[in-house]
Parts: C-alpha cells; structure tokens; sequence
C-alpha cells in the first residue's frame, strides 16, 4: 500500500558560535515511537556539517542545526529517511525566531517529497502559518493526526484479534469455545487470513521502522516488537503450511494489537502536553480595530504594525503589544501572567496581545507585532523547553540502546537454555518472543520527556516560564538564591509608609495639604505622595500659590490660607517650627530605612511623613517559603547598607551585599559560587544581565527588560516574588517524577525479563505468553506517561498574602 507521506520543514539562518549556522525544522510524518529518539539523533547528527540534532518526542519535530557550506536540507532530510522516517514541506512557513534574535533571517526551501510504503494513509496538514502563530497549531494538528491513526489502527486490529481469539486455541482451552469457520475453511487456515492483516496492516509503523534499521544493521526499539510478531506469525503460517503442529496465531495478533494500544496511549498523552501552548495560541484574535485616518477599519492581526493605533472595546481581546493612549479599563492577563486578578490600565499603561479587556474601551500605540510580542515569545520559549533534552534523558537514552541488544540477547539466550532442558521447540519459542517483547525500552525513553512536558505546560500556565530541560533541572540543584532589591523584592518606587499628624492635625488634612503642594512637581517622592493621596480618595484640589523650592532644605508655598512647608529639620528651622518631640519618630522610620519628610504649617510643626520603596506583598512570604525549602536567600542592592539592613529585617532575609556599583554584581555571585555554592540571580534590569548570565541560573523577574530576559533561563512574568518558589517547587516536583519515572521503567525490566524467560516455569508454572508479555509492555508505557501527567494534579503553592491582598481588587475591578 502506498502511503501519502506528508510534514513541512523550516529553514532560517542563524548566527552560530563559529560563524553562520543554518537551522532546519523537519515534521515526521510516521513517528509513533518515542524510544527512536536517539537512534534519530545519532544517525542525523553523524552527518557531516550537522552541528546539533534535537527530537521534541512530543510533537515529531526535529530540529537541526547545521553548516550550509558542508550540509543541505536535502542531504539532512535523506538521512532522516534513511533512518525510516519521512518528512515533506507542507507549504511555506513564515515562523516566529526560535533564538530570537534580532538578526536572524528566515528563508524557505522545498523539500522532496517522500514516498514509501506504510499502510495508514494520512490526510494532508495545513502548515501554512501566519507570523509563526499557526506554527504550533499545525504541529498540534500533526500530532493529533497520528494519534487519531494510531487509534484508527488499533480499533480495527483490536477487533480482527477477538474474532482470531475466539478461532484459537486460547480461545478453546479458556472461553471453552469451538465456533464453525466460515464456508469450511480449516481452522489454522481462517486463523492465517484473520492474522495476516492485523501483521502487516497494524503492524506496519513497527516491521517498516525495523526493516529500514536493520538495513543499516542497525537495532532499535521497533526491531523488538517486529522481531515478536513476526516470530509468532511466521513459525504459525509454518506449521500450518509446512510442517504442521500447534499454532499461535493469536500471540501474533494479539502483540500487533497491545503494541498498538501502547504507543496510541503514548502519542495521545504526548499530543496531550502540547495543550499549554495549543492554548496560549488562541488567545490572539483573527483581527484588530486599527485606527486610519481618524475611523477604526477592522484589519486581520497580521496586517497591523508596529506604531499604528488600535481601538479595544469592552469584551474583546487586545491583538498585540502596546501602550495605551488614552481611555481606561481592567485587563484579565491571566492567560498571560497567571494572575487572577484584572489589572488596571490607563494612559502609559502596556497591554499584551492575548489578553483580555473587561470593562472599558481604550486605545493603544502598538510597540510589539508577529514574532516579537510576549505570547509569541513564550510560546517558542515553552516549545523549545518542551523539546529541549536533559541530562537524565541522556543516560537513558544510552541505557535504552543497550537494552535493545540486551532484549534481543535474552530472547536468544532464553531460546537454547529451553532447547537445552529438553523443552518443546514451540515451548521454547514463545519463551523467547515472550523474553524479546517484555524488554522494549519504551517506558525508559519516554521517563523524562513526559514529565518535562508536563512540567513545562504547567510552568506556563502559571507565569513560569523555564527555558530548557537543563534549566529545569539545574533550578532542582540550587542552595542559593541571590535577589536585586529594587523591582524584586520591592515596588521599585517610592510609596508614603506613615503619616504622623501632631495632636492639632488629622492624617487626612496633612496628607491632602502636602499632596497639593507637591502636585506639580516631577520628584519621585514628591509624586509617590501625591499618588498615596488620591488612592485614600482624598482632595487635593486646593490652590497653591507663591511656591518657592529651597534647595537643601525643601519647599514652601501658600496652600490655600495655610503656609505650608515641607523638607528636613533645616527647613523646619527655617520656619521656626519645633521638632523636638517627634525625634523619638524620626530615628525609628530612619532606621527602618525610610525617609522622612518634616511639615510645618504657619510656622508650626505639623507632623512627619515617611517614605520608602515597600517590599511586595508577597516578598516576606516568598523568603519564608525559600527557607523552608531548605534554601539561603541573599539581598544584593546599591543601597546604602543601613536601608538594606532595614528591609532585610523585615523581611527575614539571611545576608545583605550592599553599596554594589552594576558592575560588581556578577563577582558577588562568583563569590559566592566559589564557596561551592549552586547560586540563583533574581533581577530585572540591565544591570543585572552579567549576574545573570554569571549564575548557575539565571531569573529575570516581571515586566524585566529584554536584556534581562534574553540572558535568563527562568523568566517569571509577574513581578510577584512568590513565583521564584513556584519555579523551584516545579523544578523539584519535574525531578521527583523524572526520578520515578526511571525507577519504575528500570525496574519493571529488570523484575519482568527473568519472568519472561520462564525462571518461575517449573517452580510456580507461571508462563508469561507473546501476547501477556505485550500487554505488560504497553502497560509499563502507559504507567510512566499517566505518572508524569499526575503533574498536573499537584499543582504549585500559592501565596497566602498575596490572595487576601488581590480580594478587594476584584470587586473594585468588577464595580
């Protein structure tokens, strides 16, 4: 039968290590196995100007990396088909950078189609992708497709292998059946015809994989279960052709079938783990309301560029990135950020495409569009994550190649010790296939990959987005986590602590009084006031005149009859005001490391108001949460060291490095590496890129700036310090059910090769049969996968703080 091979590769050039590199995205269309990993890998990455080979087990997407003066597409994609796979260009891709990097440049190539053999036939994918959006899509849609064919050939050989069961003996000696065969055909004869199908129809993605490796005198994981089949099926159409004697048919079937039944749960759950990014995808609207000439013209989101205008109304989702203009709203961004609560956007507020608007209109300049806005950056940071390879999946893979030879030695060796002992050659035969089949390494190839998948998918449905299979894992390892102060573990600007009236004043008039006074001026503590006021709802409307900015000391102005001053104990003096009973409050915010700014009125003390940059809502929980974790947290700022020391009292944190000038915050690290300690940097500027990239890893936290991200391997979308302990508690959850996972595959080979070789034949009369040792194969397959999708259930800690504080925004937000 002729199969309809189809798939799609991507081409785009990139700037490698030693010069100009090219990277090639090839789709398999007929990749059921996820044990082919490293026999892919290997074989593609041997050819000459390959650079780096990466299998994504999840969606059968290979990428390569190669050098265009020593290798093409074409040499590439043959010797993906020359290890029995086929890949064919669907149409072109416009694909959203896998790197990101500003300077790559994208171009297409066709690819030759491939034409072979295998019985499935499969309806042609649309790749065509608009600005890398549909990239994923398409690739959802592959995997779905050969989850479906799976299935398809599973149901179909499932019921062929009932009716060749009830013909069998298996049939006759358990169900106690003895049916007709139809028009008087013999029995061995009506078994061959139902058999012959369910082999070489069903099983054909497994005979057709093996028989290629094997022309290569190369083995893999196909090899063993073409090798069980076939032994079943060709030594029954022998005796019942040939030499006659007993049959087993229905091993043959009933392999074919659980083999089938194994990997259809196998590609399901892998076409399962794509659902996080499958998911973001959606999010962005087909159009946008673009504003030309002064009217809104409704333009597909493909059209819209970068400095063009776009109208949201009520309802609607934002199309890509932005500032808003003008107008006022509440934006769900939780699809995004992870964030239940709707956050508020007015003028100068950024919007990201995908979110959702609630409850006003507003306008927005748009600054990111295709391939460059947040959600299409995290979808190709989470689908090279997901496709990424960890260490630990290294070693399985070399331990899964081995197992092949291994499966294959026992059955042999399981084959002449029977014969040995004297036992019947069919005896001895089933013992061997039975022996051959049991040992498949899919289970141990597919321990790592699930759960990472899983874990990725969870990280970004929750803000959390981790690079690569090594970030995660290196993230497990760390005993040290190293914070930026300002915008991590605190607001990053200044906001009023404390307003302290004397005995004459209410808080209310002298917050208010102040507010107006500094209303016009653009200091940020100045503005941090004015912004404390109108949150409490307060009045600052009255007018000032006669302003007057003392340097050195502060300002003065007639705030409506009242002669207001603010500024320090100089200033004070020069009003003449006396500040001697509010001493006792001054030394104590000071040593808090807040400021603290003194109030005259009319020449008289008024009372004192207290800023500082506040610690985040979340921060002393998340500190808390880190030492639990069995982790030291270490604050690194530029601050004076007794403001530093202030916050890290209140915040209980271990060790304080302050008055670091931005170029020393990459040896503070080192140092603290060269103590032997695994070191985390948490950060969100520019200066904190070279500690950053000096960590084990890397997090840049928040509304970071591109720099930050970029050099990350852990990038936490919300400015919420509490998601560095989710990230943690992913890393360790990922790593338990790695660890698992590997137990669980080892050791079930281990416990059921002897069982399969007959060692409790004659002692307990336990046989494991063909077709029991493939349910049991296809069993320990779908136990790791299940295993790794209970990820899910767990789910990540939350911040207490941090709910108790969003509950009042939500009924503002929906009033």
């Amino acid at each position: 039968m002729n199969d309809h091979h189809h798939g799609r590769h991507n081409h785009t050039a990139v700037t490698g290590p030693s010069g100009k590199l090219a990277r090639l995205e090839l789709e398999i269309t007929n990749y059921f196995m996820g044990s082919a990993c490293p026999h892919i890998e290997e074989h593609v990455g041997a050819t000459p100007g390959v650079h780096s080979v990466c299998l994504d087990r999840t969606s059968g997407i290979i990428e390569v990396e190669y050098d265009p003066g020593q290798a093409t597409p074409d040499v590439i994609i043959e010797a993906v088909k020359h290890c029995g796979f086929f890949c064919q260009e669907g149409g072109p891709v416009h694909e959203a950078s896998r790197s990101g990097s500003a300077h790559e440049a994208h171009v297409d190539h066709s690819a030759h189609a491939a034409h072979g053999a295998m019985a499935a036939p499969a309806a042609p994918v649309d790749h065509e992708a608009h600005e890398g959006h549909e990239d994923h899509d398409a690739h959802a849609g592959h995997g779905a497709h050969m989850a479906r064919t799976m299935r398809n050939l599973f149901f179909a050989a499932a019921v062929i292998t009932i009716i060749e069961i009830i013909y069998s003996s298996l049939g006759t000696r358990l169900l106690k059946l003895d049916p007709p065969t139809p028009f008087g055909i013999p029995n061995e004869i009506f078994q061959f015809l139902l058999t012959t199908p369910v082999v070489f129809w069903g099983g054909w993605p497994f005979l057709s994989v093996a028989a290629r490796a094997l022309r290569r005198w190369q083995v893999n994981m196909a090899t063993l279960i073409a090798t069980g089949i076939l032994t079943a099926y060709l030594y029954s159409v022998g005796a019942t052709f040939l030499f006659g004697g007993d049959v087993f048919f229905e091993a043959a079937a009933m392999l074919t079938t659980f083999s089938l039944l194994g990997h259809w749960m196998e590609m399901a759950a892998r076409n399962a783990t794509g659902e996080a990014i499958s998911s973001l995808l959606k999010l962005v609207p087909e159009t946008a309301r673009v504003v030309r000439d002064g009217e809104e013209v409704e333009l597909p989101v493909e059209e819209v560029q970068v400095g063009d205008v776009v109208a949201v109304r009520p309802g609607e989702k934002v199309p890509v990135d932005g500032v808003v203009v003008n107008g006022r709203s509440y934006v769900d961004e939780s699809m995004i950020t992870g964030e239940p609560v709707p956050v508020e956007k007015t003028e100068g507020a950024n919007v990201t495409g995908g979110t959702l608007n609630t409850t006003g209109a507003f306008r927005f300049k748009t600054e990111h569009v295709g391939s460059d806005t947040a959600l299409a950056r995290i979808v190709q940071m989470v689908q090279s994550a997901q496709g990424s390879k960890a260490p630990a999946q290294r070693l399985a893979d070399e331990a899964g190649k081995y197992l092949v030879f291994v499966a294959l030695a026992s059955g042999v060796l399981s084959l002449v010790i029977w014969l040995l002992l004297g036992a019947d050659p069919v005896f001895a035969l089933t013992i061997a296939v039975s022996t051959v089949v049991i040992a498949c390494p899919d289970a141990l190839a597919l321990a790592t990959p699930t759960a990472i998948t899983v874990g990725m998918g969870m990280g970004a449905n929750n803000g959390v987005l981790i690079k690569d299979a090594t970030s995660l894992e290196g993230v497990a390892t760390l005993n040290t986590i190293v914070m930026d102060k300002t915008g991590t573990l605190t607001e990053g600007k200044p906001s009023v602590t404390d307003v302290i009236p004397d005995d004459a004043t209410s808080e209310e008039t002298l917050l208010a009084q102040v507010a107006a006074l500094e209303g016009d001026s653009e200091h940020p503590l100045a503005q941090a006031i004015v912004r404390s006021a109108r949150e409490r709802g307060l009045s600052v409307g009255d007018s000032v005149t006669d302003f007057e900015a003392v340097p050195g000391h502060g300002a003065v102005a007639m705030v409506g009859e009242t002669r207001l001053a603010i500024g320090n104990a100089r200033m004070m003096a020069r009003e003449g005001a006396v500040v001697d009973g509010a001493q006792a409050d001054n030394d104590r915010l000071s040593r808090e490391g807040k400021t603290v700014t003194y109030v005259a009125a009319n020449g008289r003390f008024a009372g004192l108001i207290a800023l500082a940059d506040r610690p985040k809502a979340t921060a002393a929980e998340a500190v808390a949460a880190l030492h639990k974790l069995g982790l030291d947290v270490v604050m690194l700022t530029g601050d004076a060291q007794e403001t530093a020391a202030a916050v890290a009292r209140t915040l209980n944190i271990d060790t304080v490095i302050a008055e670091v000038l931005p170029d020393q915050k990459a040896d503070k690290v080192s140092e603290l590496q060269k103590n032997g300690n695994k070191v985390a940097m948490v950060g969100d500027g520019v200066n904190d890129a070279p500690a950053l990239a000096t960590a084990d890893v890397g997090i840049a936290i928040g509304a970071g700036t591109d720099v930050a991200i970029d050099t990350a391997d852990v990038v936490l979308m919300r400015s919420d310090p509490f998601d560095i302990v989710k990230a943690l508690a992913l890393s360790r959850m990922v790593r338990g059910k790695i660890k698992q996972n590997l137990f669980w595959a080892a050791v079930y080979n281990v416990i059921a090769i002897p069982i399969a070789g007959g060692i409790l034949y004659n002692s307990l009369g336990i046989l494991l049969r063909p077709e029991w040792a493939a349910l049991a194969m296809a069993a320990s397959t779908i136990t790791v996968t299940i295993n790794a999708l209970l990820l899910k259930q767990a789910g990540l800690p939350k911040a207490e703080s941090k709910m108790r504080e969003t509950q009042p925004a939500v009924a503002a937000a929906a009033v």
